[in-house]
């Protein structure tokens, strides 16, 4: 679906877009908003396409993650049925090969999704990479470790563990700040009109025109026709990294992303992890659906 642009956006006409150039690529002229909540677990299955779309086409492309309200708005009656939370994070861990815990909503619920949310904004207060670092945190801790996410210590300990400074989180944590933001984020998404999670909004920052909304997850070709339709031209896919040097830089990261990421079947890449496993390089961590490796070396 396409729309008109609207919200918080910062448009200019400069260069036309055939003709990208060096400038161009060092400012981007792509900007992508991601619209997730952290309880979804189809926006978690958005991950690996999201690793594989940046090591790509990241040089054309900024990521911006825009927290949506649609499972933090959910109401009390919902939060009274586990099984029915349970069986929809079964199912899509079954279909998408990322692994997500439903046996959380019976043995340690999320209490309080907006405070979820809102950790999410304090974290990011100390810069986007920040940010993104500890909205991966807390997936990881939510739908492989069945924490309640919204417990304060149990975001402490990820805002440690995302390198963030915490003193300053925990501070943030209870702002102004990180409440306007997260209210910003969900202006934002009625603005553009968003209905469902996950959901991607492209937006050419050269040209007044419409930018492109996909609702739900899709093959990744999907996102990458979209991104080229976007650009109007078919730049070519950058040479993925080494996998070590992929390790190196994502650090954690299950064997689906990894056979999403590197084009490989999914017994291909537990082969290649085992031989890192074999010279101490990871550490194998097997969750509900399938493994999770963290690099060590």
């Amino acid at each position: 679906m396409s729309f008109k642009a609207t919200g918080e956006r910062n448009n200019t006409n400069q260069t036309p877009q055939s003709q990208y150039g060096f400038v161009d690529l060092l400012k981007k002229p792509v900007e992508i908003y991601v619209f997730i909540d952290p309880l979804c677990p189809q926006c978690w299955s958005l991950e690996p396409f999201l690793k594989k779309l940046t090591l790509e086409y990241g040089r054309y492309f900024t990521i911006r993650p825009i927290i949506s309200g649609k499972l933090t708005s959910l109401n009390a009656e919902a939060f009274q049925k586990p099984e029915d939370l349970a069986k929809v994070w079964e199912k899509v861990a079954s279909r998408t090969g990322m692994s997500c815990d439903g046996d959380l909503w019976f043995e340690n619920p999320v209490s309080s999704p907006w405070m979820a949310a809102l950790s999410i904004k304090a974290a990011e207060l100390q810069g986007k990479k920040a940010g993104m670092r500890f909205l991966r945190k807390i997936q990881e801790n939510l739908f492989l470790n069945k924490q309640n996410i919204s417990n304060e210590d149990v975001l402490l300990r990820c805002a440690e563990e995302s390198n963030l400074d915490v003193e300053e989180f925990k501070q943030d944590l209870h702002s102004d700040s990180a409440k306007r933001a997260l209210q910003c984020d969900l202006k934002l998404t009625r603005e553009m009109e968003v209905e469902e999670i996950p959901a991607i909004v492209l937006f050419n920052q050269e040209e007044e025109e419409e930018g492109i909304k996909i609702t739900g997850l899709y093959p990744y070709n999907v996102y990458v026709n979209v991104l080229q339709e976007m650009m109007q031209k078919e730049p070519p896919a950058a040479v993925k990294p080494a996998l070590e040097d992929f390790l190196q830089l994502y650090r954690f990261v299950g064997t689906h992303e990894i056979s999403v990421v590197f084009d490989w079947s999914e017994s291909k890449t537990e082969c290649e992890m085992k031989k890192l496993q074999l010279k101490q390089k990871v550490e194998k961590h097997p969750v509900k659906y399938g493994t999770f490796w963290r690099y060590v070396k």
